[in-house]
């Protein structure tokens, strides 16, 4: 290893992974290091007996990932993104399938739901035109009132699929919807082919051919500063089981500049000391609002067993009368969202199909129980999932050969993100991520803030903006 880095990169989130990338090929010498003993943050995977693969978190993100891997990864990455063309709804107001595209929700909400296309279009058009410049005062509930008032099942089609994709609710500012909706609505839903471990190790040996020094198992303790600016990073061992000794343990790494990927919060309040905050910020920092978490059941089916792929690639049920993002954060839950993996899936591998369940949840809901009650709430939720499920595969439960629950304990564990937040932090998060150069001069955030972190494109574009942020300032 080299004494001295232009950046050390903290975290291996898929804006980790975009900024040390883009600054190797810029020329720079990057560090990445990662807590787990693999990469990908909440883009992961995990193997299990039997020849099951889950997928964390791959389940469809906007047509624009493809132009941003193809400009900051490679065409191989770029190649591998295909279009999920099976977006399924089931609730108490409608059932019906979509492309989930601009052209195919114009059709459904003009020939279902008796909307006026002038309507649709303006609608639209509003959302595409909002930017993270706007103010911010519209809210999403104004957003639809606006355009659709007193239509809850309206609200229902559009909203719930974008509070699974980034945890808004209709009380969040207007922008933090819209930018997301129509990120979606421009070409539709699109996932990786090969699953996440095969884009991961393809991310992996780009930024080892770009130069890239990548440590794992590895957690930093302290982001050191002096004089002012950021020196270095001091590291531990990772406190994950199963990890072994980190070759960093107990150094210090000296380095120009600071990327840490992790939660925003924990990177101000835990790994730099107080003493060197403005008063003022660290206050309008310890305000800000962590996102909710998440919980997900994961369904391996037996070898033999080949899913309808009637059921589609996504789909959001729900037995609640009408959308309430309260509800969706609920221990007693009444929408989820089934993602299920096919052959198509992993083409490369032995035909498997699998489910994932999730929903969206509050860490206090769990981070109280006692290890007895934990377990049983967890074989709970696996058992409700399963029975939800035998609406659409009847036979699932003769079928299934392996089942297991993650709560927003598992994410805290995996990720320590505060909360165990799968979206990282309320908008008003990215004002304070973007500040962070200004306090301390070379240390910087690329992890989820609001909007921008719309996930696996936001991600990606976010580690791009800060990578370009640090390379101008070195």
């Amino acid at each position: 290893m080299q004494s001295k880095y232009d950046v050390v990169v903290i975290g291996s989130g898929l804006g980790g992974l975009t900024t040390a990338n883009v600054l190797a090929r810029n020329g720079r010498s990057v560090l990445l290091v990662e807590q787990h003993r693999q990469l990908g943050g909440l883009a992961t995977w995990f193997r299990r007996p039997k020849g099951h693969i889950f997928d964390v978190s791959l389940h469809g993100f906007p047509v624009g990932m493809i132009k941003s891997c193809r400009r900051f990864w490679n065409a191989e990455i770029a190649d591998s993104i295909v279009q999920l063309r099976h977006i399924r709804f089931d609730n108490p107001d409608f059932s019906l399938e979509t492309t989930f595209d601009r052209v195919d929700f114009t059709r459904i909400l003009t020939e279902r739901f008796g909307i006026a296309q002038a309507t649709i279009d303006d609608f639209f058009n509003m959302a595409r035109s909002m930017t993270a410049q706007n103010d911010g005062h519209l809210t999403t509930r104004e957003l639809f009132e606006r355009f659709f008032p007193g239509r809850t099942d309206v609200v229902r089609l559009l909203m719930e699929p974008i509070t699974y994709a980034n945890g808004s609710t209709l009380d969040d500012p207007a922008l933090t919807y819209g930018i997301v909706f129509s990120n979606f609505m421009s070409k539709g839903v699109y996932t990786f082919e090969g699953g996440t471990d095969r884009l991961i190790a393809m991310m992996e040996a780009e930024l080892r051919k770009n130069g890239v020094e990548i440590v794992t198992s590895t957690d930093a303790t302290r982001i050191e500063v002096e004089h002012g600016r950021v020196s270095g990073v001091t590291f531990a061992d990772s406190a994950l089981p199963g990890c072994g000794h980190s070759p960093l343990a107990g150094q210090t790494v000296v380095c120009r500049a600071v990327v840490s990927n992790g939660n925003l919060l924990s990177t101000i309040l835990e790994m730099v000391d107080a003493k060197y905050w403005d008063r003022e910020f660290l206050e309008q920092a310890k305000a800000v609002r962590i996102n909710n978490s998440s919980t997900q059941v994961y369904i391996g089916f037996r070898p033999e067993y080949l899913a309808d792929e009637s059921n589609g690639d996504l789909l959001f049920t729900s037995v609640a009368p009408e959308f309430d993002a309260k509800l969706l954060l609920s221990r007693q839950i009444t929408s989820r969202t089934f993602s299920f993996y096919y052959p198509k899936t992993r083409p490369q591998l032995a035909p498997r199909c699998s489910v994932v369940a999730s929903t969206n949840a509050n860490f206090c809901d769990w981070s109280t129980l006692t290890p007895e009650a934990y377990e049983a709430s967890k074989r709970e939720l696996i058992e409700e999932t399963i029975a939800h499920l035998e609406k659409y595969i009847s036979d699932a439960r003769e079928q299934i050969d392996w089942t297991e629950a993650a709560t927003p304990r598992t994410f805290a564990r995996y990720t320590k993100h505060r909360g165990g937040a799968s979206f990282g932090t309320k908008y008003e998060g990215l004002a304070i991520s973007r500040a962070l150069p200004e306090q301390i001069p070379g240390l910087y955030h690329a992890g989820s803030v609001g909007i921008i972190m719309s996930g696996w494109l936001g991600a990606v574009n976010y580690g791009v903006i800060v990578a370009n942020d640090v390379d101008a300032v070195l």
